[in-house]
């Protein structure tokens, strides 16, 4: 089970940041200007979070296992067709089938793992969670640019191809179907307010920074993502069986948890998103240095998934990530002190201390924020918290843009990293107002329930009436 959502995750997470070095070299070879290729990313980013409001849906009605292994086929099948591509059309039309699968993907993936292990037994998981959220987002561009220099950018998709066709093979006798139960009828209203809204926000988003935030598309996409927000929240919170299930908020735990998930998230992904550009700007280093030199933050997180789970259940939630938020912000204003970009390994030092304490957040927040939500809500509670987190991650990168767009430097001005350390300072702003929803957090690890004797590699979910995983489940999946 774990082996299969883990590949699964790697894909999806590597293709949402392993096309961006290949950008050019795509539109030399489609004889396309580069602002046109751009829309192969966007494309993606726009198409999975639109999928994203009906993932615990179908879920619900269809199956986890179905859902699941049906979305990782398709994302499979627009991998290949990526790959394929001889023009620029195919590639985007091929790119948004492959987001719509890949943003079935990940919460439907989670409720399948939260569902088959017990609250006290997810700690376990942070070691297998890391890589796929972590480790390959951050491997991905220079994993990118090795393909695409060494061999071509169609390698970028079809490396997919052999893994995924592994992974479905392997999920159909490794995974357990899961429904929820009664389903009631589907929110049609819901569905047409929310994923416009989705994709009008993150296409706002994704293209604003650099073609400005006044151009009419702009404008016009962000100020009616907005409207329609406003009157989605309010659709969502007055219906029976809302496509969204915003009551689930009130959980204190899980409140606090998809606060924290908007603001590290956009955090972590400002100050990977401008970091690189100061790098650059002070040390004139190229694009893969600045790349590589951001890299110890993911080796950084790995580190962070082997304490969590000692760490958690003696500190507790509350204890754990409140200090970790605050040290984090105090390593994302170290990163913008006149002079520290200068110097390789102080980078290096810094950017392992950001994954190493902002990722003992994240991952004390992803675990501990579902122990109060019961199995039924569970595909619902995962769509909700990947999607603040999704749009957590486009904000803090249109706020990085924005204000080195208002300081009037570019990437090429490297007489002029003050707008570069300004946008830092903003994403260090954003990580210490976590702290303070940190303190909602519960005081306590999730307590293993009484008489539990059994060994590792029994089903872990029975004790607390959870559905069971698979045989062998927790062992390797």
């Amino acid at each position: 089970m774990v082996l299969v959502y883990t590949a699964a995750m790697c894909m999806n997470g590597l293709d949402s940041t392993i096309v961006n070095p290949a950008l050019l070299t795509i539109a030399e070879d489609f004889d396309r200007p580069a602002v046109a290729a751009n829309t192969v990313e966007i494309a993606f980013l726009v198409a999975l979070v639109a999928a994203l409001p009906v993932a615990g849906r179908l879920s619900d009605r269809h199956g986890t296992k179905r859902v699941f292994l049906g979305s990782l086929t398709v994302f499979t099948a627009a991998s290949a067709a990526c790959g394929l591509s001889q023009n620029l059309v195919s590639l985007v039309l091929a790119r948004v089938v492959q987001g719509l699968a890949g943003g079935l993907l990940t919460p439907v993936g989670m409720t399948i793992l939260f569902t088959a292990f017990a609250p006290h037994e997810r700690m376990r998981l942070a070691k297998w969670l890391i890589v796929p959220t972590a480790l390959m987002p951050a491997l991905g561009p220079p994993l990118g640019g090795f393909l695409t220099e060494h061999l071509s950018w169609h390698w970028l998709f079809l490396v997919n191809v052999p893994i995924g066709t592994a992974a479905v093979l392997l999920g159909l006798y490794g995974l357990s179907e899961h429904r929820a139960g009664a389903v009631g009828p589907f929110d049609r209203t819901g569905f047409w307010l929310t994923t416009p809204t989705l994709g009008l926000l993150t296409y706002a988003l994704g293209f604003g920074p650099s073609q400005g935030w006044t151009t009419p598309a702009i404008a016009v996409s962000g100020l009616l993502g907005l409207i329609l927000l406003a009157v989605a929240i309010a659709h969502q919170l007055r219906g029976a069986e809302p496509l969204l299930r915003l009551r689930l908020m009130s959980d204190r735990a899980f409140g606090a948890a998809t606060a924290l998930a908007l603001v590290t998230s956009a955090g972590l992904m400002g100050v990977l998103f401008v970091f690189p550009l100061l790098y650059q700007a002070a040390l004139g280093a190229s694009a893969l240095d600045a790349g590589l030199g951001v890299f110890p933050e993911a080796v950084g997180l790995m580190f962070a998934s082997q304490v969590v789970d000692r760490l958690l259940p003696r500190l507790g939630p509350r204890r754990l990530t409140t200090p970790a938020l605050v040290l984090a912000a105090l390593v994302f204003g170290a990163l913008a002190l006149p002079g520290v970009a200068d110097h390789v390994w102080a980078v290096r030092v810094l950017m392992f201390c950001v994954g190493l304490v902002l990722g003992t957040a994240v991952l004390t927040v992803q675990i501990a924020g579902f122990g109060g939500i019961e199995p039924p809500d569970m595909g619902h509670a995962m769509a909700l918290f990947t999607i603040v987190r999704t749009l957590g991650g486009s904000l803090g990168i249109a706020a990085g843009a924005a204000v080195i767009e208002a300081g009037g430097a570019n990437g090429h001005d490297a007489s002029a990293p003050g707008p570069y350390r300004a946008a830092i300072w903003v994403t260090a702003a954003l990580v210490a107002l976590g702290a303070l929803f940190a303190l909602r957090l519960p005081r306590e690890a999730p307590e293993p329930p009484p008489f539990d004797d059994e060994p590792d590699d029994a089903e872990p979910a029975a004790a607390q009436g959870e559905p069971a995983a698979p045989t062998g489940a927790s062992a390797a999946g």
